[in-house]
């Protein structure tokens, strides 16, 4: 984003920080993972879920990614749950398009996931994209996207969570270090170049036109 000329006001409610009261002096927003659960009685989870309604009211573009796409899920009336064997998705997985879906992914299907709930979207969302192990992977709802996986995670990003985080790696439906990295030397360029042409294509577009 920087790089296409926004300045970022990154806000971070986990530690006290205000979200904006509106989006009148901002383009667009987005909402990241993290390791709670959109489900987690915390105030600063339900004020952030809140929050999206801000966004959605705006007409501006967003974009929630993994717990971010959950919350948005949250905000619209769907839900957020563990598959029904509490099988985790940790490593690189193909994901299916549907519908509109198949232009937005018809370069790359293949993306890094980590979590362990994902969500259910009500039927006012177009899905996007589906997985085997978790159902729903992308959706739309007007002016905003939810995505289940990770493409703004980089190499030196992944080694990080492989480090802090490796312990989850012993759970069923995580790939081992080595398969993920095998993938993320395939993979890592072509979901960044995915990325770039997203935010262009798609996210950004009424902006930029």
């Amino acid at each position: 984003l920087r790089e296409r000329g926004y300045i970022l006001d990154v806000r971070r409610p986990v530690i006290g920080e205000k979200l904006p009261e509106n989006m009148n002096h901002h383009d667009l927003a987005v909402i990241f993972g993290g390791p709670p659960s959109a489900n987690d009685n915390l105030d600063y989870i339900k004020q952030e879920i809140d929050w999206i309604s801000s966004a959605l009211e705006s007409k501006k573009p967003f974009l929630g990614i993994c717990l971010g796409a959950q919350m948005l899920a949250k905000n619209l009336g769907g839900t957020v749950q563990r598959s029904k064997d509490s099988i985790l998705e940790i490593g690189f997985f193909k994901i299916d398009p549907t519908g509109d879906g198949h232009k937005i992914f018809r370069n790359q299907q293949t993306f890094f996931q980590w979590h362990r709930e994902g969500f259910y979207v009500p039927k006012s969302c177009n899905i996007l994209a589906t997985g085997d192990l978790f159902r729903e992977q992308a959706f739309r709802y007007q002016n905003a996207v939810g995505i289940q996986f990770h493409p703004e995670v980089n190499l030196n990003m992944h080694l990080r969570w492989l480090y802090y985080a490796g312990y989850m790696l012993k759970e069923r439906g995580a790939q081992n270090r080595r398969e993920q990295l095998f993938h993320r030397l395939k993979h890592g360029k072509k979901i960044n170049l995915w990325l770039d042409s997203f935010l262009d294509n798609y996210l950004l577009k009424d902006i930029n036109s």
